[in-house]
């Protein structure tokens, strides 16, 4: 209820406003009353500071900017849906090669930033608009970096651009929604008080220093970002061996190296090529070091290895993304390479299950297949945990604000080639939504492993090394890897009681490893 304030010293409370023609007395002042209808300025009535009816509300301006930032917010919940739904099923159109957390992360921060607008609306400051315009500096750099540095870009795509853009539009406009609503509670102050003051009520002062903690939140996120966004236009330019290849008529790019030559040079005849196919790490530094060995021993005359959509150096693919449907893609790339066999393919851990789909379909190029502690299908209930799927997902949600890259990149010295291919690569965005994609796929994975072991001929010889480690500790995976030595008349199965996982690093690992692979190509 309006009250009024004496608009010079003797005045009362009840002004004779008031009252109409003396008999009829006029309701209380609100922030709808025409106060100021039908007087001189000398005698308008004054009301308290506290009084309701100084409000910046009273400006049209001031509503109609707070309708339209209804409308912005409205907007980027529809955009930031449209992101989350792409990070587990990718919409026509919506596909980003890096995996999409940061198009997700910058329409996070948008629809914050608005939500933060339109609950302390009325309560504008200058400490808000002095960290909005340091949030909108950052979202200029975090532009920069992505529209200028070309790995980001090309990660990123159309859809990453738009959110960064809108997240810097997001932040403009609180600026200005906020400078609007100031100026409009100083310009009501004046008309209906008389004077200009910074007076705040106890609820008014807890909603500025609210206001005030969230978006320092919001600048420190906005920090992460860029740092992160840095990082990653570093990373980009380190230099990979091989070729990257368009896939799906140029959706995305994986990349493949081959090293040695394709045909003898004194007969000319076709060597038989060394595929590579890693398990839950990139080959890079792992399987692949233990085949650079071998072929500088001259055990094996030439190797290919290939990252998987999303590890390494290879973009990610749309979702879903099965097996099967990765192994397409592998098989793309090494037409497009010239690669037409004859093949050795030599697995470990998940890239058994890859490995062994392939040599379904290309059962006429296959010799056979050098499975290293593999993945056996009945194990794949263990990647579609729902637990692991969440927790894939969270990682990819706080991948953007780099917290592990930015520890190990400045504090701990790890380099570009740890971060991109090496001990750091887990943490990549990438790799995060390739694990995430093998999680929400395995249905179909499942399938296509059951499909690829009835269709390869029982005749083709696939040796089995195993890790005793593994074995003495899961009761499932000793299981597993029994049943992978059956399924071929002409296997071997090796286990190498000391060896770990990684099975190549383990001397006498090693030395088995070297046996078994001769063995294949000299048959």
């Amino acid at each position: 209820m309006g009250k009024f304030w004496p608009s010079s010293k003797g005045e009362s409370d009840s002004h004779p406003s008031r009252v109409e023609n003396g008999d009829r007395p006029q309701r209380d002042a609100d922030e709808r009353t025409a106060l100021l209808r039908g007087a001189p300025p000398s005698q308008w009535p004054r009301l308290h500071p506290n009084d309701p009816a100084v409000s910046p509300y009273n400006l049209p301006l001031v509503r109609s900017l707070r309708v339209l930032s209804i409308i912005f917010l409205v907007l980027s919940f529809i955009w930031w849906l449209a992101l989350l739904v792409a990070t587990f099923w990718t919409p026509p159109g919506l596909h980003t090669c890096g995996g999409g957390w940061f198009a997700f992360a910058y329409s996070t921060l948008a629809m914050g930033q608005m939500l933060a607008l339109i609950v302390f609306y009325g309560t504008p400051s200058k400490a808000e608009r002095v960290l909005w315009y340091i949030i909108l500096f950052f979202l200029f750099v975090d532009i920069i970096l992505v529209v200028g540095a070309y790995p980001i870009r090309n990660d990123e795509m159309w859809a990453g651009i738009v959110s960064v853009l809108w997240a810097f539009f997001v932040t403009a406009w609180s600026i200005l929604c906020d400078s609007v609503v100031e100026y409009g509670r100083h310009q009501e102050q004046v008309r209906l008080t008389g004077v200009r003051h910074h007076h705040r009520t106890l609820r008014q002062w807890c909603s500025v220093f609210s206001g005030t903690i969230l978006l320092s939140v919001f600048l420190a996120i906005t920090i992460l970002f860029t740092i992160n966004l840095s990082i990653r236009a570093w990373d980009g330019t380190l230099a990979y061996p091989g070729v990257r290849y368009k896939i799906e008529n140029g959706k995305y790019w994986v990349h493949m190296n081959c090293v040695g030559n394709r045909t003898h040079p004194s007969t000319g005849n076709p060597v038989t090529t060394i595929l590579l196919d890693a398990g839950e790490e990139p080959a890079e530094g792992r399987l692949e070091r233990w085949a650079h060995e071998a072929y500088e021993d001259k055990a094996i005359k030439r190797y290919c290895y290939w990252d998987r959509p999303g590890y390494a150096s290879s973009d990610n693919a749309p979702s879903p993304l099965s097996a099967g449907m990765a192994v397409d893609a592998f098989s793309q790339a090494l037409t497009q390479a010239n690669e037409n066999g004859p093949f050795i393919l030599v697995s470990h851990g998940v890239g058994g299950i890859y490995s062994r789909i392939f040599a379904s379909r290309h059962a006429a190029e296959t010799k056979g297949l050098l499975l290293i502690d593999a993945l056996h299908e009945s194990l794949l209930d263990r990647l579609a945990r729902p637990r692991r799927g969440f927790v894939l997902w969270l990682r990819g949600v706080i991948y953007p604000l780099g917290i592990d890259q930015i520890i190990t990149a400045i504090f701990m010295g790890h380099s570009r080639e740890d971060r991109v291919y090496g001990r750091d690569a887990y943490m990549k965005g990438g790799e995060i939504k390739a694990k995430l994609q093998e999680h929400l796929a395995t249905t179909f994975t499942s399938n296509e492993i059951v499909a690829a072991r009835a269709i390869l001929p029982r005749e083709v010889p696939i040796k089995v090394v195993s890790s005793g480690k593994m074995m003495k500790k899961d009761a499932r995976w000793s299981h597993g890897q029994r049943k992978l030595s059956e399924l071929s008349e002409n296997g071997t199965w090796d286990v190498v009681n000391d060896a770990p996982h990684e099975i190549w690093r383990d001397s006498k690992g090693r030395d088995t490893l070297k046996k078994r692979i001769v063995q294949l190509l000299n048959l």
